[in-house]
């Protein structure tokens, strides 16, 4: 029988730790793995295993080609399969900026005779540090969590991805000596926050029972679905004292010279907004949007289903299919304008109102317009 695999990822060691600590107690014969990158700018990653008492093993690694994340992945699973033999359950414990998505897809799939299986995905967070490293622009070398030399990702861009690809969300109420526990606003601010970036992710304060992690395998297919896109499970309308969430939802193409000088204005009045959308002048590409703490980015995702020939649909993953269902309009097939921004005091009507001035005027032609993005998504035009 394969032995259970939870990953614990989280930008706060400290809480993550907490976690790892725990489920190393309630869980006899547990054992924990963990690539550790302090140095890994001075080319060293050092990998330690150790169960709830004892320190089992400690290797320094030196990636070889320059990326600690590829080493992380290619170490750990022949690590993981060889320590299947003797544990109960394999505890990942990722460090502060490695993302568990790419981990994820690295382990064996379910029905492989991998011997070991993905059973959960608990993101660890700070009571106290979240709320604001969710509004941070800095880099993670800024802040001194680079996952590689050179690493150009965000602090909370990096937050963001974790909170929102687990499949439970666990904030700490009680931090190791001598850290005080955590203040009851700030958890109660924090899970708030949760509630918004990932309304449908169940949050367990540490004092309560853990997430179970030992039951049946996850298909890392459909945890990419819920965060993909054009599957993305997003948030709905929702207000708080601390934070409001704006759904976006239209039809019509976007203008893209209004929809681009809008952009800033869409970023920095929201703490955290994503989804997709499309242009006039590109009416065959899904974009997406991903803007965290002031910072945009736009990726072209690949073609609608609805430009694609009616065979090529049965190459498209079902969970794809369904959302497309959901989204069809006889006028405009799948494409979809559904943006979603959460932040402090949003104006609904006042977003509302500026993003369907960016929508192509019933007079306005669809061909000839000036194309801001055109650098910005550098795309092929004949794809």
């Amino acid at each position: 029988m394969s032995v259970p695999v939870v990953l614990v990822t989280g930008l706060h060691g400290t809480a993550r730790a907490t976690v790892v600590d725990r489920l190393l107690r309630e869980h006899p014969g547990a054992v924990a793995i963990h690539h550790d990158l302090r140095d890994v700018t001075d080319g060293v990653v050092t990998r330690t295993v150790r169960d709830a008492g004892t320190v089992l093993e400690r290797v320094p690694l030196r990636p070889e080609h320059g990326c600690a994340n590829r080493t992380i992945r290619e170490d750990l699973v022949p690590l993981a399969l060889r320590y299947a033999s003797i544990a109960s359950l394999l505890v990942v414990d990722l460090w502060d900026c490695v993302e568990p998505q790419p981990v994820a897809e690295a382990l064996p799939r379910p029905g492989t005779d991998g011997g070991i299986r993905l059973t959960g995905v608990l993101t660890a967070v700070d009571a106290e540090l979240m709320p604001a490293d969710i509004c941070r622009g800095d880099l993670l070398a800024e802040a001194g969590k680079p996952g590689a030399p050179g690493d150009r990702r965000y602090l909370a861009e990096v937050l963001a991805h974790q909170i929102e690809y687990a499949t439970a969300l666990v904030v700490p109420d009680t931090l190791p000596a001598p850290l005080p526990r955590a203040d009851e606003d700030d958890l109660r601010l924090c899970r708030e926050l949760l509630g918004h970036l990932a309304p449908m992710i169940p949050v367990t304060v540490l004092g309560d029972p853990l997430p179970p992690v030992t039951g049946s395998a996850l298909c890392p297919e459909e945890l990419a679905a819920r965060v993909a896109p054009a599957t993305a499970l997003l948030p709905c309308p929702a207000r708080t004292p601390a934070a409001d969430t704006v759904v976006w939802h239209r039809t019509a193409p976007l203008h893209p010279g209004r929809f681009f000088d809008v952009m800033d204005v869409l970023a920095t009045e929201s703490v955290r907004s994503r989804g997709r959308f499309w242009l006039a002048n590109r009416p065959d590409r899904m974009l997406a949007w991903d803007a965290v703490a002031g910072i945009v980015t736009v990726e072209d995702t690949g073609p609608w289903l609805a430009a694609l020939p009616e065979a090529g649909w049965e190459a498209v993953p079902p969970a794809r299919r369904l959302a497309a269902a959901l989204d069809w309009t006889p006028e405009h097939g799948d494409r979809v304008q559904h943006l979603v921004l959460t932040g402090p005091q949003l104006d609904e009507d006042r977003i509302g109102g500026l993003l369907d001035s960016c929508l192509l005027g019933l007079d306005e032609a669809a061909t000839d317009l000036d194309d801001p993005f055109a650098d910005l998504l550098d795309l092929d035009t004949s794809a």
